[in-house]
C-alpha cells in the first residue's frame, strides 16, 4: 500500500468538498481537544491530526482520545468486536542495507520530496511512510481510570472562557503588532506586523478573531520565531504552501478557542483550494509537510497564551484555565 498516496487522497476529498465544509468539520471536532494518545498522553501531530479530526467528526466522538490495540489491551481493555481502526502514517528509516530504524507515531515528519534536508535524508537511509491505526476510547471497553480521567479532561474546555476571550488571550500572549485601517488582513514578514481593516467593518467580533487567528499563523513562520521557509521562497508554490499551512493551523486554533461558524471574512479558501489539489495530486507528501507546520505553529502560538490570574489573595498566582 502506498500510504502516503491513500492518505493524501482522503484529505484532499475532505477539501474538494469546500471551505465550509472542512473548515466546519475539523474545527468542531478540534474543539473537544487537540488528539493524544490514551496511554501517554503526547498528542499526536502532523498529517495524523487530519485524519483523526475527521474521524472524530464522522463518527460524532466527542473525545479526542486514541489508543493502539496492543495499547487498549495492555491496560486489560478491550476493542469492540467489528470497530474499524483509523489508518494513519509514521516514518521509519531504513539503512542502506535495508534495515530499518525507529518510527515516529507522531506524524510530523515530512516526505522525501518536501524535505529540508534531502541530501541528508539520502545519507541516512531510505524514509518510509508506514501504516499504524488507532481507536478511539470510544470503541474500547474496560479503560481504566486514569484514561477515562484524561478523555474528560480533554472533551471540556473552560465554560468561564468566550471564544473572543480565548482569541483575546492566545493575541497577548503573543504580543504581536497588530495595526488596523487596512483595506484587507495580510501580514508582511518585512515589517512583521498584521494588518486588518477596522473591526467594525468585519461581519461580526467571530469573524474579526477569525482573521486575526489566520494571521497570527503566518506571524509564527517569522525567522525569529519558526522560521518556515515556504513564505521566503519564490514563485507559486511557495505561496500554495504557506497559505495550507495557514488554514489548517488556523483551523486547530479557532477549534481550541471554540469559534467555529466564524466564516474567514477578507479571505477565501476557494481562491486557493484548486491550488492546494493540484498540489497533492502532483506531490503526496506535501499535505504531511504542511500538516506538520501547522501543528507547531498552532503549539507554539497556545504556549504562549495569557494565563487567568487568580483571586486576590489566592495561593495560586495564576491559573492557565
Amino acid at each position: 500500500m502506498d500510504v502516503q498516496r491513500v492518505v493524501t487522497d482522503r484529505v484532499a476529498a475532505v477539501l474538494a468538498a469546500g471551505e465550509s465544509v472542512f473548515r466546519d468539520r475539523w474545527g468542531r471536532a478540534a474543539m473537544h481537544g487537540m488528539p493524544r494518545n490514551g496511554r501517554t498522553g503526547v498528542p499526536y501531530r502532523g498529517i495524523n491530526v487530519l485524519l483523526l479530526l475527521e474521524v472524530m467528526a464522522a463518527q460524532g466522538y466527542t473525545s479526542n482520545v486514541w489508543l493502539t490495540y496492543r495499547q487498549a489491551a495492555g491496560l486489560g481493555a478491550q476493542v469492540r468486536r467489528g470497530e474499524r481502526a483509523v489508518l494513519c502514517a509514521r516514518f521509519a528509516r531504513s539503512g542502506r542495507g535495508g534495515g530499518a530504524g525507529g518510527g515516529n507515531p507522531a506524524g510530523d515528519v515530512e516526505g522525501p520530496k518536501a524535505g529540508r534536508a534531502r541530501g541528508v535524508l539520502r545519507s541516512r537511509g531510505v524514509l518510509r511512510c508506514e501504516p499504524f491505526w488507532l481507536f478511539n476510547v470510544a470503541q474500547i471497553d474496560g479503560l481504566p481510570p486514569e484514561v477515562l480521567a484524561r478523555c474528560a479532561e480533554e472533551a471540556t474546555l473552560p465554560s468561564s472562557f468566550s471564544p473572543v476571550e480565548r482569541v483575546l488571550r492566545l493575541l497577548c500572549g503573543c504580543d504581536a503588532v497588530i495595526r488596523h485601517g487596512y483595506e484587507r488582513a495580510a501580514y508582511l514578514p518585512v515589517l512583521d506586523e498584521i494588518r486588518l481593516p477596522w473591526p467594525a467593518s468585519f461581519a461580526s467580533a467571530q469573524a474579526h478573531c477569525a482573521a486575526l487567528l489566520r494571521a497570527l499563523m503566518h506571524w509564527s513562520g517569522h525567522a525569529s520565531r519558526l522560521d518556515r521557509d515556504f513564505g521566503r521562497c519564490t514563485g507559486e508554490a511557495a505561496w500554495v504552501f504557506e497559505e495550507l499551512v495557514a488554514e489548517l493551523g488556523s483551523i486547530f486554533l479557532m477549534g481550541h478557542c471554540g469559534l467555529t461558524g466564524a466564516g474567514m471574512q477578507g479571505h477565501a479558501a476557494s481562491s486557493c483550494l484548486d491550488a492546494w489539489l493540484r498540489m497533492l495530486r502532483s506531490d503526496p507528501s506535501a499535505i504531511f509537510a504542511a500538516a506538520r507546520d501547522a501543528s507547531a505553529a498552532f503549539a507554539f502560538i497556545v504556549a504562549r497564551e495569557m494565563p487567568q490570574l487568580a483571586p486576590l489573595g489566592s495561593s495560586r498566582p495564576f491559573d492557565r484555565g
